[in-house]
């Protein structure tokens, strides 16, 4: 959306995820210190004639998508029964 707006020859967008459950004292720069931690890996592949600046500013703005920051954010459930 962003690159249409610009009017940038963005093609295509692939991102590609893996999940991995990891223990939290491997994880040098995480503040869990105990138990398993999700970690998320991302690839995100960028098709078109982008010049360097564009490729950067198309992947800082998808490090602040909605559910980039849900998933990097405090989360609470509340459930109740229906």
């Amino acid at each position: 959306m962003y690159a249409e707006t610009k009017g940038w020859s963005l093609k295509a967008v692939e991102v590609r995820l893996r999940h991995d459950r990891i223990h939290a004292e491997d994880c040098a720069d995480c503040e869990t210190r105990s138990g398993m931690l999700d970690e998320i890996h991302m690839v995100i592949g960028l098709e078109g004639d982008l010049d360097e600046a564009q490729r950067e500013r198309l992947m800082s703005i998808a490090q602040r998508c909605p559910v980039h920051r849900t998933l990097t954010s405090e989360v609470k459930i509340r459930t109740k029964a229906a």
